[in-house]
């Protein structure tokens, strides 16, 4: 989660105002505001979290209005979970995420993403969204890239694929 206060300075996260783009002098432009929600998290595997900013056909995100979704990157589409901020944080909290995240786990998972630093996550071959990586998931090759190159890929594939921009994910 951004904001969050990291064990060591060397894996510090970005703000929630990095991320999200928010402009340098707040002041100077004190009616900003993140189009359509505000990005608050992102996993190793390019997933986003976003609290929902608008009206769904405003904003092209699922959801109502303060409602997290989330940017699946197994299928490449948002995805509304039907709670709050506070709900959510506390869902996270508590574990939730070994349930959320049970199908895209592979033996050893751990160790790969332990040594990861903030700023950096997993890309998979064959790819996440494909029939082939949800058939054996261990049998991907797994390699680390910057999570703006993650980002960047999910949002160019998704476009090319089905013509459907996920829209903004974070600037990381």
């Amino acid at each position: 989660m951004y904001g969050s206060p990291a064990a060591d300075n060397d894996r510090r996260l970005p703000s929630l105002a990095q991320v999200n783009g928010f402009p340098a002098d707040a002041a100077a432009d004190p009616g900003w505001r993140p189009e359509a929600g505000l990005v608050v998290a992102h996993d190793v595997l390019g997933g986003v979290f976003v609290l929902q900013g608008g009206p769904a056909d405003q904003v092209g995100l699922p959801g109502q209005p303060g409602e997290m979704v989330y940017f699946a990157p197994d299928s490449l589409s948002w995805e509304a979970l039907g709670a709050g901020y506070g709900a959510w944080l506390s869902w996270v909290l508590s574990g939730g995420t070994e349930e959320f995240y049970e199908g895209l786990r592979w033996p050893g998972w751990q160790d790969e993403v332990r040594r990861l630093d903030g700023d950096r996550g997993l890309t998979l071959y064959p790819p996440l969204w494909s029939a082939e990586a949800h058939q054996d998931l261990a049998a991907t090759s797994r390699r680390v890239v910057t999570m703006a190159e993650l980002l960047d890929f999910a949002r160019e594939t998704s476009a090319g694929l089905d013509e459907s921009d996920p829209g903004f994910l974070g600037h990381v």
